[in-house]
């Protein structure tokens, strides 16, 4: 079985991608967040509603209708919940890094704070009507532009 075949399609070898929820303001925040300071460009975004986001769900085994997490894919590996969000943390520049302390707690609490948050995001933070698309500045920046 060769390498690119292990991958989800519409990624590269190499590919890191965040997929995220298009119309959760928190996660749009984080989407805005991540174009901003991933200055050397190491991380492709997705909504989780786009066609390439769809594909690299069912390639993965992840529900395509309800999303409860935001999932960082590296190559044929997936990670979610706080996981992902520390390994995205710890690629950007200082001082952002400092966020991963978040490690030394056991994954079962973090899980569970993160679960509470995403849960309740569209009650805390509001959504969209519609998924929100990238502007001209940010398109390349979104899996599949």
């Amino acid at each position: 079985m060769n390498q690119e075949s292990q991958i989800a399609p519409g990624m590269a070898a190499g590919d890191r991608v965040v997929l995220f929820d298009g119309v959760c303001r928190l996660c749009s925040v984080w989407a805005r967040f991540l174009i901003r300071f991933d200055r050397k460009r190491q991380f492709k975004l997705a909504t989780v509603q786009s066609p390439e986001g769809q594909a690299i769900l069912q390639w993965h085994g992840f529900p395509t209708d309800h999303y409860e997490t935001m999932l960082l894919v590296e190559g044929e590996n997936i990670y979610t919940k706080s996981s992902a969000f520390f390994r995205v943390m710890g690629r950007l520049p200082w001082p952002w890094p400092i966020m991963c302390v978040g490690w030394v707690v056991p994954s079962i609490f973090r899980d569970w704070l993160y679960d509470r948050v995403a849960l309740n995001r569209y009650r805390l933070f509001g959504r969209y009507d519609t998924c929100v698309i990238p502007n001209k500045d940010h398109e390349s920046r979104f899996l599949g532009e």
